[in-house]
């Protein structure tokens, strides 16, 4: 399987509003006919949900019942979801296809050049990542897991124990104050942008 899987580590500080000090409202990913977008632009959101997936992982593949499950549930609170396919070796039908297959109810967009992985730090899919609308601009609260059912390669429980991106989205839709929080991700690696 292309990118193979592993544990992604997510260790380190974030500097600024996300990772390396990098602004970000200014970044853009592509939609699926390669137009330029600026996946924060809604003034109507209360916070941003990225999710990294590949076409190919399997471990990103078990996790569509439960991303639509969360999309339910918070999108009407304002929460804004986003599926993004970050390689760029990826075909734009096969993203389509797959999108379409596990019925995500959200839009998928690309990127191709990392904008999003180096501002969040991502190494793995799935790897979630989290933004709360704020008036100086967006700012990063989660990234990792969408929860512990991945304990290790081969080692899966049949229920998780902690919904790690369920609960930073109860207390972003209550409106509540959320301090950075990281969690390692089980998954495939995100090949490195050329």
């Amino acid at each position: 399987m292309a990118g193979g899987l592993a544990v992604g580590l997510l260790a380190g500080a974030v500097v600024g509003a996300a990772g390396g000090g990098r602004d970000p409202a200014e970044l853009q990913l592509l939609d699926l006919d390669g137009r330029r977008v600026a996946p924060f632009h809604d003034p109507t959101a209360r916070g941003f949900v990225f999710v990294l997936a590949r076409t190919d992982c399997p471990i990103s593949n078990r996790y569509a019942p439960e991303l639509q499950r969360l999309h339910r549930r918070f999108a009407p609170k304002g929460l804004v979801f986003r599926l993004v396919y970050p390689d760029a070796g990826e075909d734009v039908e096969a993203i389509r296809r797959h999108a379409r297959d596990f019925a995500y109810p959200f839009a998928a967009l690309r990127d191709p050049e990392h904008g999003l992985v180096r501002l969040v730090r991502a190494t793995v899919t799935p790897e979630a990542a989290v933004f709360v609308a704020e008036p100086p601009g967006p700012r990063l609260v989660y990234r990792g897991r969408i929860d512990d059912r991945y304990v290790d390669f081969g080692t899966t429980r049949a229920v998780p124990t902690t919904r790690d991106l369920e609960q930073v989205l109860e207390a972003v839709a209550a409106g509540r104050k959320v301090p950075l929080r990281t969690t390692a991700a089980v998954g495939c690696f995100i090949p490195r942008a050329e």
